[in-house]
């Protein structure tokens, strides 16, 4: 493990923008590529998506936006 990132392996629910990539990366086991990046911000940013409302109805609107920025801020550093 990373040093640093014991806390993000007992978080259910990402803190901060690196427990976020900790969860996608680490724990789910998924590549932050460019079309990955893409094809998640255009659902997510699409709020006629059954799956963005889905989200939202779950971890609300503020988790939501802060998960679609981290998305972004992904995509700009890819």
């Amino acid at each position: 493990m990373v040093e640093g990132t014991e806390r993000y392996a007992e978080e259910l629910i990402p803190s901060d923008y690196s427990s976020w990539r900790y969860c996608i990366e680490v724990k789910c086991g998924l590549a932050l590529k460019p079309d990955f990046l893409r094809a998640r911000i255009a659902v997510l940013s699409d709020p006629g998506q059954e799956e963005t409302r889905r989200f939202a109805r779950r971890y609300g609107d503020t988790h939501l936006n802060r998960i679609l920025a981290w998305f972004r801020q992904a995509a700009a550093e890819a």
